[in-house]
């Protein structure tokens, strides 16, 4: 008989919540078969679909066993049936939830039964005890580390929302290589890409230039070409885009490019754009040096590019690390554009962060 290593997720929002949890756990180590190696420490979370249900206690175990994942499966769920586990829908109250998360690595999907659990992903309560126990662990599917995917999250919980817009952003720095990524994701996963409109502003050689006196124009010229791109009511749902940018760079821009009197006044124009627009449900952030992004911008010959300095490109990294790290709006995948991408990698990943459906080029 093979032992195999076995994660489940446990939580609890009614009742003696510590007190089901850790009965659970006691219950799983009496089991036979079963061995309980150890446990996550217990920690409170805001339940993921109201803010109106009590909050839960969750924590993670880790097991050995020789049962098969079906059979593990039929333990948990007769465990919380005995601890009153009432099976009214998936985001009612319990007294006990207990999922299979991972079962060594093997990827199984039945009616009953998804392994690893489907949005393990998206779950900081889940990753934080999968950290603690084996952060190193890769995840079965996405080949990425726990401590990885949970980097991604910043401390928030998402879930996949198929009635909104699927857009995936990607962000960094001028020069970074954000539209040549774009491009070759949405070609290798057959989708929209929604590309800035550099060459369309008529203003943006003159600012670079010096003529500050046109920056404002320029500013709000990006703000209503972004904004009618990324219009909310325009996307459509369940539909995956790739866009270039990320909407919040707006203020970005406007702080390092604006004075005072035109900052005071953009800010007072911004906030109806910023209402109506989509918001990610996936950002990339890539980052790179200022002299190789730099050096980007000089291979590409762009004429109204070739007065940035690096010191302008150092204060941008500084504000997108300064925006990516107060980040709570959906996960961030951050990768190095120095390092090179591969992008079959990271199409396969995409799709588990979206509810969309596409066909993967390079895939079956």
């Amino acid at each position: 008989m093979i032992e195999r290593t076995a994660y489940i997720g446990l939580g609890s929002n009614l009742g003696d919540r510590k007190n089901f949890i850790e009965e659970a756990l006691k219950r799983l180590s009496e089991v036979e078969h079963v061995k309980l190696v150890k446990a996550s420490d217990i920690i409170e979370t805001v339940a993921l679909s109201s803010t109106e249900q009590p909050k839960f206690l969750n924590a993670v175990a880790e097991i050995k066993t020789t049962l098969i994942a079906v059979d593990l499966h039929k333990t948990l769920s007769d465990i919380e049936s005995e601890l009153g586990r009432a099976r009214r829908g998936q985001w009612w109250p319990r007294t006990i939830d207990l999922d299979l998360l991972l079962f060594g690595k093997e990827i199984l999907e039945t009616p009953d039964l998804t392994v690893p659990h489907p949005q393990i992903h998206l779950r900081s309560f889940v990753l934080k005890g999968l950290c603690q126990l084996n952060g190193r662990l890769l995840h079965p599917v996405m080949n990425v580390s726990f401590n990885e995917l949970n980097s991604r999250l910043n401390d928030c919980d998402f879930a996949l929302d198929p009635d909104k817009p699927q857009l995936v952003s990607i962000a960094g720095n001028i020069g970074v290589g954000k539209t040549t990524l774009a491009k070759k994701l949405a070609d290798y996963l057959g989708c929209e890409v929604l590309l800035e409109p550099y060459d369309e502003n008529p203003f943006m050689p003159d600012v670079y230039a010096g003529k500050k006196e046109l920056a404002l124009d320029s500013q709000l010229f990006f703000l209503t070409c972004r904004a009618k791109q990324l219009d909310a009511g325009k996307l459509d749902p369940g539909r995956i885009c790739i866009s270039d940018y990320v909407f919040e760079k707006e203020m970005i821009y406007a702080g390092r490019l604006l004075d005072a009197q035109q900052l005071a006044l953009y800010e007072k124009i911004y906030p109806p754009f910023a209402e109506k627009v989509s918001s990610p449900v996936l950002v990339i952030y890539m980052h790179d040096s200022e002299e190789h992004c730099m050096d980007r911008i000089h291979n590409r010959n762009r004429p109204y590019e070739q007065q940035i300095e690096l010191q302008f490109l150092h204060a941008l990294d500084c504000d997108y690390e300064q925006l990516f790290k107060q980040w709570k709006s959906c996960p961030v995948i951050r990768i190095s554009a120095s390092q090179g991408t591969n992008v079959d990698s990271l199409a396969n990943q995409i799709k588990y962060y979206t509810a969309g459906h596409f066909a993967i080029a390079g895939g079956t």
